[in-house]
C-alpha cells in the first residue's frame, strides 16, 4: 500500500469532495480486483499481437481508486471537467495506442480509465505519470495520479504532448 496520509489534506477540498462521494476514502485499497485486471489484461491479445503492460504503478493506482466514478463538483478552471471512470479494461482493445505512447515517451504504459463516456482514455506509466489520449491527441496529466485526479476534476488545462 503506497504510504500517503491519511489526512483529509492530500487533495483540495472540492476534489477530496468528488472522491470520497465516489466512495474513496483515506486507505482505501482494493488489491483483488486490481490483480483480477491485470490478470485481464496481461491476457488480451489484440488481433495485431499487441498486449498490454502491467506495473507496480498501475496495480497499486487501480486498487486505491479502481472502479470508482467520479463527479466533478463544478464548471472547472479552465475546461469542463468530464466525469471520470477508473477501470483500465476501458482500454483494453487500446493496446497497440498504448504501447505506441509508451515507445514514444520511452517507457511503459498501462490504461487507467477513461473520461466522459468513453471521450478519452486515462493511461499511466511506470513512473506513475498520468496521461490522456482521446481523438486530438495525448496530453500530459501531471507527475502522479494525485495530481492527474487535481487536474481532471478541477478542470485544468492539460499540457498537449507534441512530437520533438
Amino acid at each position: 500500500m503506497p504510504d500517503h496520509p491519511l489526512s483529509t489534506t492530500r487533495f483540495p477540498v472540492g476534489v477530496d469532495a468528488a472522491l470520497r462521494d465516489a466512495g474513496w476514502q483515506p486507505g482505501r485499497w482494493d488489491i483483488r480486483l486490481a490483480e483480477r485486471w491485470a490478470d485481464t489484461l496481461r491476457a488480451h491479445v489484440s488481433p495485431g499481437g499487441h498486449r498490454h503492460t502491467v506495473f507496480p504503478a498501475a496495480v497499486e493506482a487501480w486498487a486505491e481508486f479502481g472502479a470508482l466514478r467520479i463527479t466533478p463538483p463544478g464548471p472547472g478552471r479552465q475546461t469542463a471537467p468530464a466525469v471520470l471512470r477508473l477501470d483500465p479494461l476501458a482500454g483494453l482493445h487500446l493496446a497497440r495506442t498504448l504501447g505506441d505512447l509508451g515507445r514514444a515517451l520511452g517507457t511503459e504504459v498501462a490504461p487507467l480509465g477513461e473520461e466522459g463516456d468513453a471521450q478519452a482514455v486515462l493511461a499511466i506509466d511506470a513512473e506513475g505519470r498520468v496521461y490522456s489520449v482521446d481523438h486530438t491527441g495525448d496530453w500530459y496529466l501531471g507527475p502522479g495520479l494525485d495530481q492527474a485526479l487535481i487536474s481532471l476534476v478541477s478542470g485544468n488545462l492539460p499540457a498537449r504532448l507534441t512530437t520533438p
